[in-house]
């Protein structure tokens, strides 16, 4: 089992826009210290839900920071962006890194996003499928052409190689975030894992996995590549002597972060949107995640391994808001979970 930790670099109210992506910096150096597999940054725009607008960036950042955590993104949201200058970025940073870049992308949401980077809204409705396959092409093949509907142009090399990296694989790995069957068949007919997110519990996880198993098969991937697959789980986790604590420290900050953040999107084309209750959303992640004492953690993260099959978690550590309460939180993830789960 692989425990990364999932970060935002979310802004709390009171709190200014440094202070959010400082602790998100020193929450990645801490759980390299603490033993963690990865960290999983996220991207948004606009909003103080999370104040990392370029995902890759950071990564470079912690990249250079650490020497043996796997940096990923969680996600790059690839409408707004061109496929091929993030496939340049990924494969610089898994050529310097040593292959310890993941690359994780998303069709991301109707946002404003869309019009203020040019891409307009059907990228996001329809263009996503042609942007993965372009990008896939980009990180695996020595030079690339194309003539699609949003995207052509002359064949040109690759430079720099994904292959060219000193590892025992060719290109960075790529994640796909599914939220829909539509999605999981796209990861799965191309034969990549798949980020499930903090907002469904097991059961929905496993159906998910089930249902990628079986566009895989049915797409004709190896068999080892559907029996190995890495899909990643988000959550939750928050630790304390007794539960009550745990859940009281997420509580009393995630739901005004989540008014806050939440509450800024705006879309695109003026469509209405609902935004979940933020109590009523805290108290369920709660209950579906590692929130409690070190052998309730444990418990439940290899409680949700069974029950899906999924091997590799990315959890969010930073939902007390605090700086210090954050870093122990790692510490104490490293330190008091991770032995329980072997």
């Amino acid at each position: 089992m692989r425990v990364g930790s999932f970060v935002l670099a979310a802004q709390f109210p009171g709190q200014g826009q440094g202070e959010a992506l400082h602790r998100a910096v020193r929450t990645a150096e801490v759980a390299e210290e603490a033993g963690l597999d990865a960290v999983w940054l996220a991207e948004h725009h606009f909003v103080p839900y999370g104040t990392c607008p370029s995902a890759v960036t950071l990564a470079a950042l912690l990249l250079g920071r650490t020497r043996r955590l796997r940096v990923g993104t969680a996600v790059s949201v690839l409408p707004t962006v061109h496929p091929v200058a993030l496939g340049e970025q990924a494969a610089l940073l898994h050529v310097t890194s040593g292959g310890r870049f993941s690359l994780g992308v998303g069709r991301g949401g109707p946002w404003v996003d869309l019009e203020v980077f040019g891409t307009g809204l059907d990228a996001y409705e329809h263009g996503f499928p042609e942007s993965l396959d372009l990008l896939m092409r980009w990180l695996r093949e020595p030079s690339v052409g194309a003539s699609g509907e949003r995207f052509a142009f002359r064949e040109v090399p690759v430079v720099p190689r994904p292959s060219e990296a000193l590892t025992e694989v060719s290109g960075p790995e790529v994640v796909v975030a599914c939220t829909s069957p539509a999605s999981v068949r796209l990861a799965a007919e191309r034969g990549l894992p798949m980020l499930l997110g903090m907002h469904v519990g097991d059961e929905e996880k496993a159906e998910m996995v089930a249902l990628w198993r079986r566009f895989a098969e049915a797409s004709g991937r190896p068999g080892d590549e559907i029996r190995d697959a890495g899909h990643v789980s988000a959550g939750v986790c928050q630790i304390a002597d007794r539960r009550t604590d745990a859940a009281e420290a997420l509580l009393k900050a995630m739901p005004g972060w989540l008014r806050q953040g939440l509450g800024a999107h705006v879309t695109v084309d003026g469509r209405a949107r609902r935004m979940r209750d933020p109590l009523a959303y805290t108290e369920l992640l709660c209950g579906l995640h590692p929130v409690g004492t070190p052998r309730l953690c444990a418990d439940r993260l290899a409680a949700t391994s069974e029950r899906t099959g999924i091997s590799r978690f990315a959890l969010l550590v930073e939902g007390s808001g605090d700086l210090a309460a954050t870093e122990e939180n790692v510490r104490r993830l490293g330190a008091e979970v991770l032995p329980h789960l072997g």
